[in-house]
């Protein structure tokens, strides 16, 4: 597949699992950066940026070692929702979010080895939330699953189950675009083993965007 290790500049377990499903080996080494907003800086602009530098951060330490790098965001109206630094902003932005649509943004970066230049894409994707209770947040907030995620949900969370409908890529929205993902690491001439619409959709459970 390559003669390279791979790197994944990312401790996040969504995008672990879906590297996995690619079917190549690989490792994990989480860059350590600032992800600050630059001023004025367009959302899609800034996943860009910072799955570059991330993927950057590592590959500065392994120079030959095909190292990938992601970043996601959610928008409502323009404003940035990161991670919740509590629980009381974790409902917050789950009220905000309710019964109306907001943008995610994800940006996938692969720096090959040596030296190569670096391969980003980013996707947007539309979702509608559904009408949920304060109390179905309160109990959702209390499972501690939106701490660490943009938007402070999670899409695939069979139990709050926090999503209407979307357009778009929905591995996207869970963190990481697959098959952009595949795209840049074939351009990086990493061969994948796998058709990855098809691991796209059996890990996601529902049809990938790309097509299978």
């Amino acid at each position: 597949m390559t003669p390279f290790p791979v790197i994944l500049a990312s401790a996040s377990p969504r995008r672990r699992e879906f590297l996995q499903r690619l079917g190549i080996p690989f490792q994990v080494l989480a860059a350590d950066i600032e992800e600050r907003n630059g001023r004025d800086e367009m959302p899609d602009a800034l996943v860009a940026r910072l799955s570059l530098e991330k993927a950057l951060a590592v590959a500065a330490r392994h120079p030959h070692a095909v190292v990938i790098g992601a970043d996601t965001i959610v928008t409502l109206d323009q404003e940035l929702l990161g991670k919740p630094a509590d629980r009381d902003e974790a409902a917050s932005m789950l009220r905000r979010l309710r019964d109306c649509a907001h943008v995610v943004y994800s940006g996938v970066t692969v720096c090959p080895p040596d030296g190569g230049e670096p391969l980003t894409s980013v996707v947007g994707s539309t979702v509608w939330m559904r009408a949920y209770t304060d109390d179905e947040i309160d109990a959702y907030v209390a499972s501690g699953d939106p701490m660490d995620k943009a938007g402070a949900y999670a899409i695939q969370n069979a139990h709050f189950h926090p999503v209407a409908r979307m357009e778009g890529c929905y591995a996207s929205v869970m963190g990481l675009p697959l098959c952009e993902l595949g795209e840049l690491l074939r351009r990086s001439s990493v061969a994948l083993p796998l058709d990855v619409p098809a691991a796209c959709s059996a890990l996601t459970g529902v049809p990938c965007c790309c097509g299978v």
